[in-house]
């Protein structure tokens, strides 16, 4: 026997396929799918991103005793070198696949990558394979950065706290981390496969990840158009022209500096590392003017071109032998900043615009302050001072990264992403043509340490005048250019979504975090805007 209110109510909502596809969506937004959702894309972020960025560092030759015989140790420095370049390169071309292709594929492919080079590391055997897998590990890590940076963006505000606190953190201890294998090994391959265990884990949280959000694709209703794909096809085509302007910006200069990177290291004189550097970092930050989020982008080249360097410098500065208490007395330090780190990250995600802007400005100001500190306590013998000078630079980065993201679309985000390492690599080289005099007078162990300290004091103050410099820059412009919040004040006034009333389910679209949220949801966001 019908139910007259079920008729009733079907015929006022469009008959029973429209109840079907409310119930479909309310399952596709059920709370605890959509926590366990974010809980493995949480686990996946912490493991992948410092998979990721643990292949940057050039670690072979800790291991050359080990080598075999008749194998230059040069070559295979050089070959090991080339997961950097490649993780550079493959960026701009990931971000325009992560426009085009959901992220979920794009973080199992990276990570396969990464798994195939693991797995063939341990049958390498001379320069030229060392090159290719390092290769693989670069394009591995390119595509996994920037397909964690889209998935994060379509899930809560924490969320993309949580990416960029791990980016931080995993940028200050890359080289701690690529070196803790490496300890008391007896075959060189472990150089090439770090970490075998944590690929696998992330692997299979990426096809999680997959599948649930595979599930919450299928679960959406149909679009009530009458030319079905019409709005996906329109969507795509917006982002196109951008996002290929994008890559056009940042190819070059990443290709430039992978050259030089090349070039130097067949021994170019040290006055020309130096200039060929800092013109390097010059031109990422006009193509940063360029583009349309010039605080994310500015912080992208400051974080990048700073942080992994002075983690580099420091670990080996702080190494047994060398006036510090070794690997072993670095992680308390090391762990404490990752809690720090990440809590920073998540105040700042919970506040509101324009606030975030200052904040942004004050994150950078932490960094000069832990360069300073460097300065101030490196050497130390014992490890757990340094959580100081760790702290401020992985906080303050991590504040610098969510304030800045915050308020910019995912194409800028992802354009601002694309720059930050070349200006890793610009970094690295300024860094080695500032340690290079001084190593090589070295004829003792002594002179050996005092000539890492030498350059790690003169580098923590070229770091610190490069971060100021970009502070400066973006303030300038900033006083040149009027906040989003001012233009929206001069016509209809916005109100702010109320937190509770937010909605995160799993059918969200991108969630571009805007400095301003539109005044009504779009019909495929299926709620409101995702926004604080």
């Amino acid at each position: 026997m019908a139910d007259p209110l079920t008729e009733r109510s079907q015929a006022a909502t469009g008959g029973p396929s429209t109840t079907k596809a409310t119930q479909t969506t309310t399952r596709a937004r059920d709370p605890r799918v959509s926590r366990v959702h974010d809980v493995v894309l949480g686990l996946l972020v912490l493991v992948a991103i410092p998979l990721a960025i643990v292949a940057v560092p050039n670690t072979i030759s800790v291991v050359s005793a080990l080598l075999p015989p008749g194998v230059p140790a040069a070559d295979m420095v050089r070959a090991h070198g080339l997961a950097l370049p490649a993780m550079m390169l493959t960026v701009p071309f990931a971000v325009v696949l992560v426009r085009r292709v959901p992220a979920a594929p794009v973080l199992v492919g990276g990570l396969t990558v990464l798994a195939v080079a693991d797995v063939a590391g341990g049958f390498a055997g001379s320069p030229m394979l060392v090159g290719v897998l390092r290769a693989l590990h670069g394009v591995g890590a390119g595509l996994l950065v920037p397909a964690t940076l889209v998935a994060v963006r379509e899930r809560p505000a924490p969320l993309r706290a949580l990416w960029a606190a791990t980016l931080a953190v995993s940028m200050l201890g890359a080289q701690a981390l690529a070196l803790w294998p490496l300890d008391d090994v007896t075959a060189w391959q472990v150089a090439l496969q770090p970490y075998p265990m944590p690929t696998g884990i992330a692997l299979a949280l990426a096809a999680v990840h997959m599948m649930l959000r595979m599930r919450a694709d299928g679960a959406r209703p149909p679009q009530d158009s009458a030319e079905p794909g019409r709005h996906a096809r329109a969507s795509t085509a917006a982002h196109a022209k951008p996002v290929r302007r994008g890559l056009a910006l940042t190819v070059a200069p990443a290709a430039a500096i992978a050259v030089l990177a090349f070039a130097i290291s067949n021994s170019w004189p040290v006055p020309v590392v130096l200039l060929a550097s800092l013109l390097g970092l010059v031109a990422l930050l006009v193509v940063a003017s360029l583009g349309g989020a010039r605080p994310a982008a500015y912080v992208m080249v400051a974080v990048g071109a700073v942080v992994l360097p002075t983690g580099a410098q420091v670990t080996n500065m702080e190494l047994g032998g060398l006036g510090g208490p070794g690997l072993s007395g670095l992680w308390p330090a090391f762990a404490l900043t990752a809690v720090v780190a990440v809590g920073a990250a998540w105040a700042v995600a919970r506040v509101r615009p324009p606030l975030p802007v200052m904040l942004g400005e004050a994150g950078l100001v932490a960094l000069v302050a832990g360069l300073c500190a460097v300065w101030r306590l490196v050497p130390i013998e014992q490890g757990i001072i340094l959580l100081l000078p760790f702290a401020l630079i992985a906080a303050g980065a991590a504040v610098a990264l969510t304030a800045a993201l915050s308020s910019a679309g995912t194409d800028d985000a992802l354009f601002a992403l694309s720059l930050c390492f070349p200006a890793m690599l610009a970094g690295f080289l300024l860094g080695s043509g500032i340690q290079l005099p001084g190593l090589r007078a070295a004829t003792s162990q002594e002179g050996l340490a005092d000539a890492f300290l030498s350059a790690l004091d003169l580098w923590t103050l070229t770091a610190g005048l490069l971060v100021v410099a970009v502070i400066l820059l973006a303030a300038f412009l900033a006083r040149r250019e009027p906040y989003a919040g001012d233009v929206a004040d001069a016509g209809a006034p916005l109100e702010m979504p109320d937190e509770p009333g937010r909605s995160d389910g799993d059918d969200a679209e991108t969630g571009d975090h805007l400095a301003v949220p539109p005044p009504t949801p779009s019909p495929e966001s299926g709620g409101s805007p995702q926004g604080r």
